[in-house]
């Protein structure tokens, strides 16, 4: 099921009416990533206001998920003895079945369930898995005593405003994307929910026109119906050899649960799907032949129906696999839907505004964007790196405007000094107003990595953007950075000291500076440009003081929360879990080592710690000030890092992608862990685009990492992918209305000479002395061919629609995984990471070479 975006509260709100002293705590999910971290300060912000007991559990991938599972969810079922309650996943669990994964689901013998849990997904990974969208928790008809999937106050998977949280199921929080953009996806799912067993096409040619499909002698025999086969369905097939848990988690492909699962509304008669066109009852029918001058209608043979059947079904199962078959990508950020649901609830106030900003913000370090896992597209104007597009640059804007709400400069001399500084001149703050001073400025963030927490030099060299810009790898590129640092009229001298320590003149000018030099370097992004109006601030970022403590800008908190997550303490690097049973492969199952139950426990005990420190330095500042020195030595080491192997020309070009391996130096243990491996791999990336000069698109930006941990004797590998999103939903729903209008007019000129042909034929046919029965067929079969003719139609339109340059990654080490029986283990929540055995890889990444990447 699925919640509108304008009903965002209502289920909040009911929650709220029936919490009292003896409810179970909700359950919160959440994902170790910074979005998710903030949204889940943002919740629990509001469940504290309300007095709404609630415990956090993070999930580092699905083995997490599925001991959560066993551990915290089902024992709260009312079926296992617990109380029900509300488990909110966060950043957790959209690609997958949560039903299955929760073990929420209906046995072959009628038990389990829901148990009255109910489950709220929040999760800006895409695609959606359809069963989480869609599909109603099972249910006994007060009627007829079967397993229904249906709940009152839910319509094909929409809830309601009249819907009631008591019996509990999978309900997905809509950014928009499902109402606006999966309305095709959501009838095909319904129909074929509703659709009866109807055997499959093979039935149809085995079939001969024996008594059962010929007519009737009389109307009294249309009682008997030919029996139908149990043939499996097209969108059910699963290779035997997949492993369980793959098929769980695997289903950005298209062959994972691509539709619903059939039964307890098979007992449908197959008339009501036709619209009851050809249905009549027995009474009727002997009436009518009781009549010598009314003749009764012939009944389509039960072959013709199972025919017509197989062809809509495998209609609606291919717009489900298409969908499947889009790739990875990401939609609006976690954070900004939980602040949004903050905003209709009147809860809104600086903290929670702040840690939607680092959540949003925070996507962009990670490459995640329209197109899924990928290089950013450059913004021409400046400032942030264009995550996601016009849509990110709509949600920027929505937060804009509430921090000018929210942060009203009151005192005159504060309003002048920033009309004389801030507004006027684009001054980067470094300090707050007052000693006091909590407050939320917008600010024209220049590109740079820590700038408040560096060196001007050093911030510059460590910046991605600028790295690729002046292949900064390299000692030519190093001395272009000291020239426009010399064309500037800043000092080695001066830019190598802390930029807080800076002389107050060449602070107040940098921006004025970098915008008049930076463009002779081809740096035309690197700031915001001056704006012809004094609202408009496109491009701007976001700074918040905390007295004379300390000055962050929304980026900067989001890579020191993502080092904390990625890297912890460096003691700790080497305690990292194995799990055996995740490793999946046909023929070498006993040559992997297994883990200990300490060494689980230990890295559970690690994982967990990294996710409470980070989760305490969103609320601590100096918490937050003590881990900047673990941002700058992540950063250090993926300059170091890169540099090598661009240097050593490391980066191999295979066939479809390019390829680059970390295996050896001081830093190899850091890039064990996804995060830091995808922030090494967008740097590799941006560095290639350069120097292939393709003049910042993001053409052949396609790229594996692979990062080696040889204390578990296995790689770490992302897959990077896919442009940016430069196309609004509302231009995509534009072009698609176009489509439909063109479409149906070249269906109307098809029926018309259809019509035409057909009423030629007919009176061919009189002619030749036909009997209208022979007349009828011949028809019939004609305009059934032209229905196939305009499903293909409709094919070819979707195929163009769903070619947008997504991440495919997942898809393809699916595929390969399959053909080559490669050990892989995908625990990840993103598609395009796995990690696989040593062994494996070189086979591994030879396969993929011959995959399609990218959409």
């Amino acid at each position: 099921m699925y919640l509108p975006r304008n009903l965002i509260a209502h289920l909040y709100q009911n929650l709220v009416k029936r919490t009292h002293v003896a409810a179970p705590p909700v359950l919160l999910l959440v994902a170790l990533e910074p979005d998710a971290l903030c949204a889940c300060r943002i919740l629990t912000a509001l469940l504290k206001r309300d007095y709404i007991p609630h415990k956090i559990q993070p999930i580092a991938g699905y083995g997490d998920l599925s001991r959560a599972a066993d551990e915290l969810v089902r024992p709260m079922r009312t079926t296992d003895g617990g109380s029900g309650g509300v488990v909110v996943c966060l950043g957790v669990g959209g690609m997958v079945d949560m039903e299955e994964m929760l073990g929420l689901d209906v046995d072959e013998n009628g038990e389990g369930g829901t148990g009255d849990v109910e489950v709220w997904i929040m999760d800006a990974r895409r695609p959606w898995n359809l069963a989480n969208v869609f599909a109603a928790p099972v249910s006994e008809d007060p009627v007829t005593g079967e397993l229904v999937r249906r709940q009152s106050g839910v319509e094909k998977g929409k809830i309601l405003q009249s819907y009631q949280s008591s019996k509990g199921g999978i309900i997905v929080f809509d950014d928009g994307d499902i109402e606006e953009e999966l309305q095709a996806e959501r009838e095909a799912y319904a129909g074929l929910e509703e659709m009866p067993e109807v055997g499959s096409e093979d039935d149809l040619d085995d079939d001969s026109d024996d008594q059962d499909d010929e007519e009737p002698p009389s109307a009294q025999a249309t009682n008997k119906r030919k029996s139908w086969s149990e043939g499996d369905d097209s969108e059910d097939e699963m290779t035997d050899d997949e492993p369980p848990r793959q098929r769980r988690r695997s289903n950005s492909g298209g062959s994972i649960p691509s539709s619903p699962e059939r039964g307890p509304r098979r007992g449908l008669l197959v008339e009501n799907q036709l619209g009851g066109s050809s249905d009549f009852s027995r009474s009727d029918s002997r009436s009518r032949s009781a009549s010598p001058s009314i003749a009764a209608p012939k009944e389509m043979s039960v072959k013709r129906l199972r025919k017509q059947l197989i062809k809509k079904r495998n209609k609606y199962t291919n717009v489900l696999d298409r969908y499947y078959h889009l790739g990875t990508s990401y939609s609006d950020p976690v954070s900004s839907l939980v602040y949004n649901l903050a905003s209709e609830l009147g809860r809104e106030d600086n903290d929670l505004l702040w840690n939607a900003i680092v959540g949003v913000s925070s996507l962009e370090l990670y490459g995640r964007t329209g197109s899924g896992v990928g290089l950013n597209p450059l913004s021409a104007q400046g400032g942030s790196a264009g995550w996601n597009g016009n849509r990110g640059e709509q949600v920027r804007s929505v937060l804009r405007d509430e921090v000018r709400r929210l942060n009203p400069v009151t005192d005159a001399q504060n309003v002048s000094r920033d009309a004389t500084l801030g507004e006027a001149w684009g001054v980067i703050p470094t300090s707050a107003r007052s000693a006091t001073d909590k407050s939320i400025r917008l600010s024209p963030e220049p590109r740079f990595l820590l700038l408040r927490h560096w060196s001007l030099y050093e911030s510059m060299l460590h910046s991605p953007y600028l790295s690729a810009k002046l292949h900064i790898w390299s000692d030519a590129g190093q001395k272009r950075l000291a020239k426009l640092l010399a064309k500037m009229g800043v000092s080695l001298t001066e830019c190598k000291q802390r930029y807080t320590h800076m002389d107050m003149e060449l602070k107040r000018g940098l921006r004025e500076r970098l915008l008049k030099f930076a463009p002779q370097y081809g740096l035309d992004g690197l700031v915001p440009p001056k704006s012809s109006t004094g609202d408009a601030k496109d491009g701007w970022g976001f700074v918040r003081c905390w007295g004379w403590k300390a000055c962050l800008s929304a980026i900067d908190a989001g890579v020191i929360l993502g080092a904390i997550l990625e890297v912890g303490d460096a003691k700790n690097l080497n305690q990292s879990s194995f799990d055996s049973s995740n490793f999946v492969g046909t023929n070498e199952h006993s040559e992997i080592p297994s883990s200990t139950q300490e060494q689980q426990d230990a890295a559970q005990e690690h994982i967990t710690s990294r996710f409470w420190t980070a989760y305490d330095a969103l609320g601590s500042i100096d918490t937050l000030v003590k881990h900047i020195s673990t941002a700058q030595l992540l950063h250090r080491a993926i300059l170091r890092t890169g540099t090598q192997l661009i240097e050593k020309k490391q980066v191999r070009h295979l066939r479809a992608f390019r390829m680059a391996v970390v295996k050896e130096g001081p830093d190899v243990q850091l890039f064990t862990h996804p995060g830091a491996l995808t922030k090494l791999a967008l740097w590799i990336a941006e560095a290639i685009v350069e120097l292939n000069g393709t003049k910042g698109r993001t053409k052949g930006s396609e790229l594996v990492m692979a990062g080696l941990d040889d204390s578990r004797g296995l790689y770490v590998v992302v897959g990077l992918g896919g442009g940016g999103a430069t196309e609004s939903a509302k231009s995509r729903i534009l072009k698609r209305d176009a489509r439909l209008q063109a479409k149906e007019a070249k269906k109307e000129a098809r029926a018309e000479a259809t019509e035409k042909r057909r009423k030629d034929r007919i009176a061919r046919n009189l002619a030749a002395g036909l009997d209208e029965d022979e007349v009828a067929d011949d028809t019939e079969e004609e305009a059934s061919g032209s229905d196939s003719d305009d499903d293909d139609d409709d094919d070819d339109d979707d195929e163009e629609e769903v070619s947008s340059g997504k991440n495919k990654f997942g898809n393809a080490f699916q595929e390969v995984v399959r053909e080559t029986g490669a050990r892989v283990r995908m625990d990840s929540f993103e598609a395009c990471v796995i990690e696989i055995r040593k062994e494996d890889l070189s086979g591994f990444l030879e396969r993929l070479s011959t995959k399609a990447v990218v959409g």
